[in-house]
């Protein structure tokens, strides 16, 4: 194709151009963007709530799992680890205990709540439990609170 040839298509199509007929009008761009954020209202607290509502679930299993592991700590021990020794003696034994049998937990370091907390561990627990284990929740500090149950063992 020839340079000329070239030229002469493009001076064509620019003869033939209506501005007035290119691109979306402004109304046309209000218009979607009003209907995206509509539907962006609508559907982003139901994705947050479903967020929050793994987290918790997500704790409720670990401390289930921190539970299994204590009763497994018990029954080689004869007892539940005290409040000083607290949860690190499912993954490292404490001084002073011949029949640790662990670690008790598959992981090398202690899970972390969803939040990214320690889980708190007290020996014993409120009623006469022989322990508890609480999450601090998304808030970070003990008491329910930040709109989510409080997640204990018992």
């Amino acid at each position: 194709m020839s340079g000329s040839s070239q030229v002469r298509r493009w001076q064509e199509r620019r003869r033939n151009f209506n501005p007035s007929k290119a691109g979306f009008t402004l109304v046309e761009m209000l218009v979607v963007l009003a209907i995206m954020g509509l539907l962006v209202g609508l559907v982003a607290p139901r994705v947050f709530n479903q967020l929050a509502d793994a987290k918790v679930r997500t704790a409720k299993i670990q401390v289930e799992t921190l539970k299994n592991a204590l009763d497994l700590f018990a029954l080689d021990m004869d007892r539940y680890p005290s409040s000083a020794e607290g949860l690190n003696a499912l993954i490292a034994r404490p001084a002073g205990s011949g029949s640790w049998n662990g670690p008790y937990l598959k992981a090398s370091a202690l899970p972390r709540d969803p939040w990214n907390n320690a889980y708190v561990y007290r020996a014993p627990g409120e009623s006469g439990r022989p322990f508890e284990i609480s999450s601090l929740g998304p808030h970070g500090h003990e008491g329910g609170g930040g709109g989510l149950p409080e997640i204990r063992s018992w």
